[in-house]
């Protein structure tokens, strides 16, 4: 009689825990088609644990998983973007998505510790302008490759981006000299350039500083290009292969030097700056 009652109280109990799991908020994987809880898959930093699908994070979520607490100082925080070619309704849109995103452009700069080494470091975001590089996006990069110079840092550069912001127009594709003048100055004079490519890095951000980077890393089966693949196989009339493009592919043929898990991101990095005699 008291077994058959504790065992009615133990499958309602199992069953409302069933019951509030199944009603927790669900993240379906884009790749595996897989679902899990929406808080394990953030618990996890946006990695699908079926597959090892890498979703894409906000700039300041992934400084917040790279620097050492409270060690992040930004750089440049209101530098805004203006209208060199009177775009239509560019300037209410850059509003919009300041008001959104928090961020002033797409890409945050400033200078942080990882584990005790000291850097200056830029991070892109795609959900501004899905991290089109314009003017304000250069001369941030551009100054932060300066500043650490003048300090003697190393720089951990994390690019995502759809290429050139088409608003700004040939102000837009100045930026890939300015960057890359930044860069051949840092390099020129000593100092270590790391790039972490994130998904996706494309146009002239691949065509520039993305490209430049002393140690290329890579997070697993990132989209990494200039332009795109109907674009492509459109022009050369034939069909490219299925991982064309993808982090894999491009360290295949020499591009990437390394692909790292985020799990694994902030050690890899420490490692490499103290191996290149940044210590703390």
């Amino acid at each position: 009689m008291l077994q058959d009652l504790l065992n009615v109280v133990k499958k309602r109990f199992n069953d409302d825990e069933e019951r509030a799991e199944a009603e927790k908020p669900s993240f379906k994987c884009p790749r595996c088609q897989n679902s899990v809880t929406l808080e394990h898959y953030e618990e996890l930093h946006r990695v699908c644990p079926s597959c090892n699908y890498h979703g894409r994070l906000s700039a300041r979520e992934r400084i917040a998983i790279t620097a050492d607490r409270d060690s992040f100082v930004e750089y440049d925080a209101d530098m805004r973007s203006c209208n060199p070619i009177d775009y239509p309704e560019y300037e209410e849109k850059q509003e919009l998505l300041r008001e959104s995103t928090g961020l002033s452009d797409a890409v945050v700069t400033g200078e942080a510790k990882i584990k005790g080494s000291s850097v200056v470091i830029g991070v892109m975001d795609s959900q501004y302008m899905m991290g089109s590089m314009g003017s304000v996006v250069g001369e941030k990069i551009a100054r932060a490759f300066e500043r650490a110079q003048e300090k003697n840092l190393p720089v951990v550069m994390f690019t995502a981006s759809g290429g050139a912001r088409m608003q700004e127009g040939i102000v837009s594709l100045m930026q890939m000299a300015k960057t890359s003048g930044a860069v051949k100055y840092h390099s020129d004079n000593g100092g270590l350039y790391i790039t972490v490519l994130t998904d996706p890095t494309t146009g002239g951000v691949t065509a520039s500083f993305a490209s430049l980077g002393d140690i290329i890393i890579a997070e697993p089966k990132v989209l990494v290009g200039f332009a795109g693949r109907r674009v492509i196989e459109g022009t050369i009339k034939q069909r490219l292969p299925d991982d064309f493009q993808l982090a894999e592919f491009m360290q295949e043929k020499g591009f990437v030097d390394l692909i790292t898990e985020r799990r694994k991101m902030r050690s890899v990095l420490s490692h490499l700056l103290k191996l290149h005699g940044y210590t703390e």
